[in-house]
């Protein structure tokens, strides 16, 4: 991974982070990872990922920006209310309400199912705003339209914007906005201004207190809920249903994935509460086949206006082809089909949809020779339809794990998902405040993994290589691959240094 000069891109990301001390970790590996990217690839970035600008000024301007969101409370420090983005909608005159919305929740799948709703509404001629977090690389990625991330001078110009009314409301309320309330104020100020057909909105933790829930949505998603964030949304997948049923609004749709007994129970309690109306996975709509295709899946899906067959998903895995439905469910409601129009929507349509959907960092594939994937897994349930998936999608002999979690996450049950799949593990950390140490990682995993199967390596370029060189200890034309996971900063990370971008 050398260039033509002989410097390591690898080493020079430390670097450019060194130099970032008086920065937010964050943003400081960001920067870092764009300009390493720059230096490896030469080329331009691909729309779903934006790279640094390359403007000199609006590189300046959009890191001014990155380092004034960076002094508020970042996304792990939390006062559940609504109040303070409900005061900064007030003073900007309620943007949320100027367009239709379909708000997404639940503990895992969100991102992936808020791309194919856009894709879906975007095939169908309709503007989109969408609203998803974290990103992958690029602060711009939170923000979209059209399918593709603002561009960095919008970005900076409505930050600027709004910037008057934020610090009204700093200067009105007992806690300044958060970093994801003043990003959430921007997306929905964004989409006002743009404007928008409708906007898709993926919650930041929760649903109830959440920013996002300034919105009335149309259609309410709820994805599958699994224990994560236990310690602010409740212990039982019924607990954590009650916060995430608080998106679920007035007369709205809402499209329920399959969901534990209990967590259903809340859920359908909330929607009789407020007279919404409920379509089920495996009842109303579902995925009724799906066989593994050439660089992913070709599903026959049941709609609620009926039957979508030779529908190909260039994604891996039976959990996106179940995004799939939902997606496809959520969009048949927004536009009334199996309510006030009976006939589904156009194959067609649907089909080429499906077919230009993409979802970086989701089992995506960077590099061959050997296979490198990357998957932004970072809880117990994602880490087991990431391992089927893989089973199921590809055929290594030999499988490597890089790891490199957070340390507010249930590594444990991470790791022992994980572990029927890697021959062995690489145990390393991303260059987070939040990052696990990756000693700390390394002891848990000896005990899931035994000490023969572990290796440390703190430093994700030097855990990229090693992870390298042992799937390719079976030589050139076998098997070997290695997965990338744990977080999704660890997988933007690897995602910079693997030259994607």
């Amino acid at each position: 991974m050398s260039d033509p000069n002989g410097t390591d891109p690898l080493d020079s990301f430390d670097e450019i982070i060194a130099e970032e001390t008086d920065r937010d970790p964050d943003l400081a590996v960001i920067e870092a990872g764009s300009r390493t990217l720059r230096t490896q690839s030469g080329g331009p970035p691909q729309s779903d990922v934006p790279a640094r600008p390359e403007d000199p000024e609006v590189d300046k301007a959009l890191r001014e920006v990155e380092a004034e969101l960076a002094t508020r409370w970042g996304e792990t420090k939390l006062e559940p209310s609504v109040s303070r983005i409900s005061a900064l909608m007030d003073f900007l005159g309620e943007p949320q309400r100027s367009y239709p919305s379909i708000h997404i929740t639940g503990t895992n799948g969100k991102t992936s199912t808020a791309r194919m709703i856009e894709a879906l509404l975007g095939a169908f001629e309709l503007r989109t705003g969408r609203y998803t977090s974290p990103h992958v690389q690029s602060i711009t990625e939170r923000i979209s339209l059209d399918g593709a991330p603002i561009t960095a001078e919008r970005f900076i110009e409505t930050y600027n914007d709004i910037k008057p009314y934020v610090e009204m409301v700093d200067s009105r309320q007992e806690y300044r906005l958060s970093f994801f309330e003043v990003l959430t104020g921007m997306a929905y100020a964004a989409f006002a201004d743009a404007p928008v057909d409708v906007a898709v909105v993926e919650v930041g933790m929760g649903g109830s207190w959440d920013a996002t829930n300034v919105i009335d949505g149309d259609v309410a998603v709820i994805t599958p809920i699994d224990l994560d964030h236990t310690d602010r949304l409740g212990e039982t997948p019924a607990e954590i249903a009650g916060e995430k049923g608080g998106i679920i609004k007035q007369d709205a749709t809402v499209i329920l994935a399959q969901q534990p007994v209990d967590a259903a129970q809340v859920l359908l309690k909330k929607a009789v509460e407020v007279d919404a109306t409920v379509a089920r996975e495996g009842l109303e709509f579902g995925v009724v086949a799906r066989q593994v295709a050439v660089g992913g899946q070709l599903l026959t899906l049941r709609g609620l206006g009926g039957e979508y067959t030779e529908v190909y998903l260039p994604l891996h895995g039976a959990h996106q082809a179940h995004n799939a439905a939902v997606a496809l469910a959520a969009v048949e409601a927004f536009f009334g089909v199996g309510a006030q129009r009976a006939e589904p929507l156009d194959i067609d349509t649907v089909r080429k949809a499906f077919a230009a959907v993409s979802s970086p960092g989701r089992l995506e594939v960077v590099r061959r020779s050997p296979t490198i994937v990357l998957d932004a897994a970072h809880n117990p349930a994602g880490a087991r339809v990431t391992a089927d998936a893989v089973r199921e999608a590809f055929d290594f002999s030999r499988l490597i794990g890089v790891v490199g979690a957070s340390g507010d996450k249930n590594v444990r049950g991470l790791l022992e998902a994980f572990e029927p799949i890697f021959a062995e593990i690489v145990v390393t950390q991303n260059s987070t405040q939040r990052a696990m140490d990756a000693d700390e990682l390394a002891a848990i995993a000896v005990e899931v993994f035994g000490e023969e199967r572990v290796q440390v390596e703190p430093r994700l370029p030097d855990a990229l290589e090693a992870a390298i060189t042992l799937a390719e200890e079976e030589g050139e034309f076998a098997g070997g691959g290695v997965l990338v996971t744990g977080s999704v900063i660890t997988v933007g990370e690897a995602r910079l240094l693997l030259g994607k971008g």
